[in-house]
């Protein structure tokens, strides 16, 4: 299997985790993929009409994309899956990764807007309400950080999610107020899957 890849990406990241919990990674052959909004990728669009990463040719040559279709995959392929539980298991698991995956969307966001548009365009009433979305939703993971238990897609990507935020934006302290959570991320960020997928430039 080949895995566009971006050492920088959280959702590219999630994959790699998923990846390494299940052993499947020793599998997956990373592919280097440059994708930036403002010099559209057309040769990898061939295969990705999207043009974004993370993206996954399986053995029979169908690309798959969007990291939580690749991670299921990856959970199917398997053959014991426990990423995505079932029975009401599965709903907190899923909730729990749209929490985060708006988190990383926002954050996204605002690292197109604040980084790659040219500054005399940037739009920063914009920006904060991007800003705002990633601090309730960590005020909500906070809340409910004692149920943050076990590895499954939900805890993987609020681990990418939290990662993701300590990468780009040092500079706004998310874990002031919310100890429970730091706490929290402070103990899956020991994981071998983790430590082996920490971001880079």
């Amino acid at each position: 299997m080949k895995l566009a890849y971006s050492a920088a990406s959280p959702y590219v990241r999630k994959v790699s985790v998923c990846a390494e919990e299940l052993g499947l990674a020793p599998r997956i052959e990373n592919v280097p993929t440059k994708v930036v909004p403002s010099e559209p990728n057309r040769a990898y669009g061939r295969s990705a009409p999207l043009m974004k990463v993370p993206s996954l040719e399986t053995g029979d040559g169908t690309v798959l994309f969007d990291s939580i279709v690749i991670c299921e995959y990856l959970d199917h392929l398997s053959g014991s899956p426990r990423l995505f539980p079932a029975g009401d298991a599965r709903w907190r698991a899923l909730r729990l990764h749209a929490l985060a995956d708006g988190i990383l969307d926002a954050a996204i966001l605002t690292r197109y807007e604040t980084f790659l548009r040219p500054e005399p365009l940037r739009w920063d009433a914009w920006v904060q309400g991007q800003l705002l979305k990633i601090d309730q939703a960590l005020d909500a993971l906070e809340q409910s950080a004692g149920s943050l238990q076990g590895i499954d897609i939900g805890t993987i990507s609020t681990g990418c999610a939290l990662g993701y935020l300590d990468f780009r934006f040092g500079d706004r302290p998310w874990r002031e107020g919310r100890p429970k959570l730091a706490a929290w991320y402070e103990g899956i960020s020991q994981r071998e899957s983790f430590r082996k997928t920490v971001p880079r430039a």
